[in-house]
């Protein structure tokens, strides 16, 4: 069987399969959301296929949505030509339990797919058109914490955004001038309202999304590029809204024991393809059933009903604390201190790690101990009650194919804000001590001893990509693993990257202790190990 619009007509075969299906007109749904587009979404990879996607997907089969979902990649076109128009915008979600069942899925509440690329006539003057709409109401995005960025790490602008910085909305190459091109084209169309909603998993992303967009303004504006008035349309909350918002699924890369499975029941053409932009794609999606998604409710020309799809909607604030609360302690920093540590000694299921006991109270003191003394409840979520779910349930699913080195990957771009802040506000406290900080500053040394590319054992190892992964790994080459020589020469001018750690470690003063931690860790065969058990107890 494929899994395209011809294959899915055969209804019977794909319900004695088990699977859910769209339970409403697809091709009314396209025709009526072509004609009056109301949302679409930047980033079509996995956690919006099983996250996004899905909620839409319910709400068209209970009548609460008439329209569906557009959907736009402007990062790795490669997706949509190998995996969303073969399939004519059909993906399976496989909802893996932790009592080891599966829900199986065929999500087909996506009318449309396109590729955010200038060069392609057709394709961008589609998109232009669709911001041209009255109907739009918003723009969400998950395009990762990168896709915001408009310099590189020594603050130089990239190359893409410099050419359009310099020559305005015509034919834009950045990702970000182009989304601001097409903001244009709404601007100019009659000024209209639409809320632009990040939907990544980062710190103030709706802040993000603004400040890229509002850079792009107000050069073309000076430069006579614009009309004058741009920048005051997009930097008008009544008219262009950038809302907050906190996202939390766990979307692991789709794993080939879940191909195995969908090959089983005899759905064709499924196999996974790496794309030149190294991208892993699949027509299936593997996800947790955990999910939360938090959004500001600042939408200025209306918006759905998705709380009826388990949405939450509130004020800016509440957001915040509810996102502050996830990436600051109660599970983006336990990802990432698994993630480094996991690869470290030789892990490949991020589940396993749960039955370390060294890890488990690695994590267990970076949430409970270190973490929630700084958290503000958000009122909305419980943080004890989330952390307790995060460690015992959503990591620990044996059923979850997620690794440490996915997780790994960019972690130079997440250690400022996942550990950085608790120890801001450690730093602020008149009761806590920041010298009782002793998971985080492991975490730190953890890493350095990561970007030197040999595990606990000894084993070279490959590094997940990270932008500062060449750079620092080369420093640090100096060092020797088995002894610790020079570390501090190496390490301490690292430490003061506030950049990458949030604050100057030296001066905060927590360098000293993670240059000792990580000359510790760089003394041989079983150091990381040893290390761990030292500071953490027997």
């Amino acid at each position: 069987m494929e899994l395209n619009a011809e294959g899915l007509k055969n209804l019977q075969w794909w319900r004695e399969k088990g699977y859910q299906l769209p339970d409403f007109d697809r091709e009314k749904m396209e025709q009526a959301t072509k004609e009056k587009p109301y949302w679409i979404h930047f980033g079509a990879g996995n956690i919006f296929r099983a996250f996004q996607a899905n909620v839409v997907q319910k709400l068209l089969n209970c009548g609460v949505l008439d329209r569906g979902l557009l959907a736009a990649e402007g990062f790795d076109y490669e997706i949509m030509e190998h995996m969303y128009w073969p399939h004519d915008n059909l993906s399976i979600l496989a909802t893996l339990k932790t009592d080891g069942t599966v829900e199986k899925t065929v999500i087909g509440s996506i009318a449309e797919a396109l590729v955010l690329d200038s060069a392609n006539a057709v394709q961008y003057n589609r998109l232009l058109d669709i911001f041209r709409q009255d109907s739009l109401q918003m723009a969400s995005f998950t395009i990762t914490e990168k896709g915001y960025g408009l310099v590189n790490g020594s603050g130089v602008f990239f190359q893409e955004v410099a050419h359009d910085l310099k020559n305005g909305p015509n034919k834009p190459q950045s990702y970000m001038g182009k989304i601001t091109a097409l903001l244009y084209a709404r601007f100019l169309a009659g000024k209209k309202p639409i809320a632009m909603v990040s939907m990544d998993n980062c710190s103030k992303n709706g802040e993000r999304l603004l400040e890229a967009v509002r850079s792009f303004a107000e050069e073309w504006v000076e430069n006579g590029q614009t009309d004058k008035d741009f920048l005051s349309y997009v930097t008008d909350e009544s008219k262009v809204a950038f809302p907050w918002t906190m996202i939390d699924k766990i979307t692991p890369r789709p794993d080939d024991s879940i191909r195995r499975m969908l090959v089983k029941d005899g759905i064709q053409g499924l196999e996974p393809v790496i794309t030149t932009k190294n991208s892993y794609a699949a027509p299936f999606v593997n996800a947790e059933v955990t999910e939360y998604l938090v959004i500001e409710d600042n939408f200025p020309n209306g918006r759905p009903a998705l709380e009826a799809g388990g949405l939450i909607f509130t004020d800016r604030e509440t957001v915040s604390k509810a996102e502050r609360m996830k990436v600051c302690s109660c599970l983006n920093p336990l990802h990432t201190a698994l993630a480094i540590f996991g690869c470290l000694l030789g892990y490949s299921r991020l589940c396993e790690e749960m039955e370390d006991p060294e890890l488990r109270k690695l994590v267990e003191r970076i949430g409970y101990a270190e973490g929630l003394p700084v958290v503000v409840d958000p009122g909305i979520l419980d943080p004890r009650g989330f952390i307790d779910t995060v460690l015992n349930i959503r990591i620990a699913n044996p059923f979850m194919p997620d690794t440490p080195q996915r997780i790994v990957t960019d972690t130079s771009q997440k250690l400022a804000i996942r550990f950085g802040e608790t120890i801001k506000a450690y730093l602020a406290s008149k009761t806590l001590d920041l010298k009782s900080l002793v998971g985080i500053p492991l975490v730190f040394a953890g890493w350095l001893r990561y970007l030197m590319g040999a595990d606990d054992n000894g084993k070279l190892m490959d590094l997940s990509p990270d932008p500062f992964a060449e750079e620092i790994s080369l420093r640090l080459r100096a060092i020797s693993w088995e002894s610790g020589e020079k570390a501090d020469e190496v390490i301490l001018p690292i430490l003061r990257r506030a950049e990458i750690f949030g604050v100057d470690l030296m001066e905060a003063g927590l360098g000293e202790m993670v240059s000792v931690y990580m000359k510790e860790m760089c003394t041989g065969i079983g150091a990381v190990r040893r290390t761990l058990k030292k500071y953490l107890g027997n």
